[in-house]
């Protein structure tokens, strides 16, 4: 049962008379079996950490109360913000995703317990929306006087109903259980209802239910919520704002309903709302075939990646409206970088992936995945970023940034978004098209997949990211022939990100070293892949060697925050220099030219990591002078895990002129 659920569910197969879909298919996380020494032991942090925590926060903040008032109607809501729904969906989405590969009765007893009581909230039609229904003659000031009267603004009414998709397609993936998926398809029937040609228009204020939607239609093969999801799409645009006002709320880029989608060019407004609604609209095009759609999010794309990305996959560099800036607007000392929105961009580059078979597009979300998301949550599994700052300096402060780590917010989309993300991680691994199978992630394990209706079991053995030695043991239940497509990143072919944003300044002459059981093996390069296509034998091994050289990363000249600096990167790992390992202070260090940095492996620091040294020149504190020093850099992902102090990424190359 599980099994056949698992087929229909994430991104092909819906039941019904589906034709069009992604060209390329990926392996689902069920699948896929982890024995990684960097990934596997924050899933089973996230497992046995964070998801009972989220659901002790939503318990003692009062999230699970306000459903029960809910049901009663009566008492005042008694959160922040009428999203806080959410949160319990998103914890039952990662709860879900983990049970569905670790079998835990107490944990799936809970979750069904938190499941009556969401369900016991909804109104007889289908309606969800605690914030409402508590008192409907006093709603939350953010959610209007009557139903979706607000929508395209605050109220965030079909955003709620998006996450609940979202968490009801996991827990019926992973338990076979209809009790939330009911829940959710009531409320879906209510918004085909409500919505479309001839009934209520609206530009739903932040994303997510297109995607909630595309999950709902790939289980039930139900067209409507196919078609809703492109409605709510196609309405964008359609809203008459101030088109001559510089403020984003007020011309609509906020929102991003500026503009058409079709007419749309850049990545614009709320971060997390761009990627949610990008990836909404590359589901959508999947589904329909709509070539415009393709367009758009290929033009959004390069426009991000050229011009609006921090050289540690972070987006959303303004923290007024938590929203992109203009091009090349990437200041480092107030960078916002939510981690909500690294998330977010993992889905994004993932379902780009899937629509054109680039390995560009998994350069970035290695970038993304290894620094600017799995810095969003502490090494205990239990205190998180929701901003990811690019530079501390002691005596600095800024309202929207944060020094150290916390354990909630009042706002508290980031840590249950990385409850719901870190479960799911397996299914980006691997991938596959007719005689294809894509390799796109280095992470130890084995998956089995199944190609042209023969079972092939692939085993990873490596120490990524801290060593570029790759192993691959191909094993087909008899001989097969098909194309091994194993992703040579971005990185290892002297290109730091896939724009000119950023790039290598020591750009290396080393190559990949690909062997087949001990033996040079040929192969041809597309799209950023080595081709190996042969007739494969049970126990062929495939060997990887990536050298992992460190470099020194430039910025574009446009960037003016970092003129004159560098940053440094060893694999896919971004790193920087936190005050701990530097004589209490990092805003003084100079990386001259001539620095050699070279890496340590340190197994007992900040859970096992690789360092790196080399000798810089600290300007003293009298300014009269320089000395040199050893600087000791640590992955960028790992910093503010041992107290409050100075941070920086970017380094300058030279000593200011007095």
């Amino acid at each position: 049962m599980r099994k056949l659920i698992i087929a229909f569910l994430l991104y092909g197969g819906a039941a019904g008379a589906q034709i069009k879909d992604y060209p390329i298919q990926p392996v689902t996380f069920t699948r896929v079996k982890l024995h990684d020494h960097f990934w596997l032991p924050r899933i089973e942090t996230n497992r046995l950490v964070t998801i009972p925590a989220s659901f002790a926060r939503c318990e003692n903040t009062g999230r699970v109360k306000n459903f029960e008032m809910a049901a009663e109607h009566k008492g005042k809501f008694c959160t922040k913000f009428p999203f806080d729904d959410t949160d319990i969906y998103k914890t039952i989405e990662g709860a879900s995703y983990s049970l569905a590969v670790h079998p835990d009765p107490g944990l799936e007893a809970y979750v069904d317990s938190l499941i009556k009581v969401v369900g016991k909230a909804q109104e007889p039609d289908g309606y969800l929306y605690t914030a409402r229904t508590i008192d409907p003659l006093h709603p939350h000031p953010w959610s209007g006087t009557e139903r979706w009267v607000k929508e395209n603004e605050l109220s965030h009414e079909l955003y709620n109903s998006g996450h609940m998709f979202e968490a009801a397609s996991a827990h019926f993936l992973a338990t076979g259980k209809r009790n939330f998926l009911d829940i959710a398809l009531k409320n879906a029937d209510l918004l085909v209802k409500t919505f479309g040609s001839g009934k209520r228009h609206v530009a739903p204020g932040h994303e997510i239910v297109e995607m909630g939607l595309v999950r709902l239609y790939r289980i039930t093969g139900k067209k409507e919520y196919l078609d809703l999801a492109k409605f709510f799409i196609d309405e964008r645009g359609k809203r008459q704002y101030d088109k001559t006002s510089t403020d984003e709320w007020k011309n609509g880029m906020y929102w991003q309903d500026n503009e058409p989608v079709a007419d749309q060019n850049e990545a614009e407004g709320h971060a997390v709302r761009a990627m949610y609604l990008y990836s909404g609209i590359a589901d959508v095009a999947a589904l329909t075939g709509d070539k415009q759609y393709i367009e758009t999010i290929d033009r959004i794309w390069n426009n991000m990646v050229s011009k609006k990305i921090y050289v540690q996959g972070g987006i959303g560099a303004v923290p007024n409206g938590e929203r992109f800036g203009a091009d090349y607007e990437l200041p480092n000392a107030t960078a916002y970088n939510e981690t909500c929105a690294s998330i977010g961009q993992v889905f994004w580059n993932q379902r780009m992936f899937l629509l054109h078979g680039d390995s560009k597009y998994i350069d970035l979300l290695e970038k993304v995945l290894y620094n600017g998301l799995i810095s969003g949550v502490g090494l205990d599994g239990k205190s998180f970023f929701y901003t990811n700052a690019m530079q501390v300096t002691n005596g600095f402060t800024h309202s929207a940034l944060e020094k150290g780590r916390s354990g909630w917010f009042e706002c508290s989309c980031c840590p249950t978004n990385m409850v719901r993300f870190l479960p799911s991680l397996p299914g980006y691994i691997y991938a596959q098209k007719n005689d294809d199978i894509y390799i796109n992630l280095f992470i130890a394990g084995s998956a089995d997949i199944k190609l042209n209706n023969k079972d092939i079991k692939i085993t990873q053995i490596n120490n990524y990211p801290w060593n570029g030695s790759l192993s691959f043991k191909v094993d087909p239940e008899s001989s097969s022939k098909f194309s091994l497509r194993v992703r040579i990143p971005g990185w290892s072919r002297s290109k730091a990100i896939p724009s000119d944003l950023y790039s290598f300044e020591n750009k290396s002459s080393s190559k990949a070293e690909i062997k087949l059981n001990g033996h040079p093996v040929k192969y041809q390069m597309e799209n950023g892949y080595a081709v190996i296509n042969r007739g494969w034998q049970k126990g062929d091994q495939l060997q990887l060697n990536l050298p992992m050289k460190v470099k020194k990363i430039i910025a574009n000249k446009e960037l003016a925050d970092d003129k004159s600096k560098v940053a440094l990167q060893r694999g896919p790992i971004i790193y920087s220099a936190e005050w701990k390992d530097n004589n209490g202070s990092v805003s003084d260090l100079i990386i001259p030219d001539n620095a050699i940095f070279k890496p340590q492996y340190e197994k007992d620091l900040l859970n096992g990591i690789t360092v790196l040294k080399g000798v810089v020149i600290r300007k003293d504190s009298l300014l009269k002078g320089v000395k040199k020093v050893t600087l000791t850099a640590i992955p960028y992902y790992s910093w503010a895990n041992r107290g409050e102090g100075e941070m920086t990424v970017w380094f300058p190359r030279d000593i200011p002129a007095k």
